[in-house]
């Protein structure tokens, strides 16, 4: 009943779209998760047959269970790319998403780490003395001076390293290939990694790898980051993306340029990058109640 249709927009995203394989995957749970709801009462319904009723009943479903705002209405955004794209295709009339909007959203500002404590993290705390120690401070240091998601480092090959230029390419978001600068540190960290690597003749052309050779993965990569993040900082959350947050929010704090924070971070629009200008702005209050003479009151 559905599966043409479907099937049809799964091809639109990977072939026409060019989104990464997580981020269709996302889509198509979240609308197969629709569908079955709503066929659940009515096995007959078709594509056509499907109204904002439909959708509010699954949104509201969603709700009380307990589902958060900011999940329901990346669902809904789902729902919306889908029936936009058979509205395109001719095959409904009428898009049922143009009578809906989303539970609003509390604003919460990005978890990053301080810069006292990311000093800690590469000056103070104790990396093991083998292949296992070196690749995970690697690890550490890429996501905290470039600012790369956890997908983008576990795809990254070694081929993306230029180690004359100093720089790395990353592949993000649909596709999107971008440069980005790398510290001496950083170029020494690698130029070392790479040593033991080729010494322990491990020949696998992804970069990060584990004693055997095998690609770490996604999973892998979060574990290592919250072992030595819980070493240093008290914070609930402890993933790679905070690293994400703590480069960019530390680059701000220092007078970087937001256009270039974009660019660095691979944003499409600069209002993804404007949030953490909001940590930034309370340090500068912070600042005037400590300096000022008259800040207290």
């Amino acid at each position: 009943m559905f599966s043409q249709h479907l099937s049809a927009f799964y091809d639109y995203l990977e072939f026409v779209k060019k989104y990464s394989k997580h981020t269709s995957v996302s889509y198509k749970n979240d609308i197969e998760q629709f569908l079955l709801f709503i066929t659940t009462s009515d096995e007959s319904l078709s594509v056509k047959d499907i109204n904002y009723q439909h959708i509010r009943a699954w949104v509201t479903n969603l709700l009380s269970n307990k589902i958060s705002a900011k999940s329901v209405n990346r669902k809904l955004s789902s729902l919306k790319s889908f029936f936009k794209f058979l509205q395109v295709q001719q095959v409904i009339d009428i898009n049922p998403m143009s009578k809906i909007s989303g539970p609003k959203t509390p604003k919460r500002l990005p978890v990053f780490v301080d810069e006292t404590q990311m000093g800690n993290l590469f000056q103070v705390v104790q990396f093991e003395d083998n292949f296992n120690g070196l690749r995970d401070k690697l690890i550490l240091d890429i996501l905290y001076q470039t600012g790369i998601r956890r997908s983008e480092l576990s795809h990254l090959k070694e081929s993306d390293v230029d180690l004359f230029e100093s720089t790395i390419k990353v592949l993000g978001k649909r596709n999107k290939e971008r440069i980005i600068p790398i510290s001496l540190s950083l170029k020494r960290n690698l130029e070392s990694y790479f040593q033991v690597k080729k010494n322990k003749c491990l020949s696998n052309p992804i970069l990060l790898v584990n004693e055997k050779g095998h690609t770490l993965k996604d999973q892998g990569i979060y574990n290592i980051v919250k072992k030595y993040l819980s070493q240093i900082t008290s914070i609930q959350k402890k993933s790679p993306h905070v690293l994400r947050h703590t480069f960019a929010t530390h680059l701000l704090n220092n007078g970087a340029d937001i256009n270039a924070v974009k660019d660095l971070l691979g944003h499409a629009n600069l209002s993804a990058t404007q949030i953490y200008t909001h940590n930034t702005i309370d340090k500068l209050k912070k600042s005037y109640k400590q300096a000022h003479p008259r800040g207290d009151n």
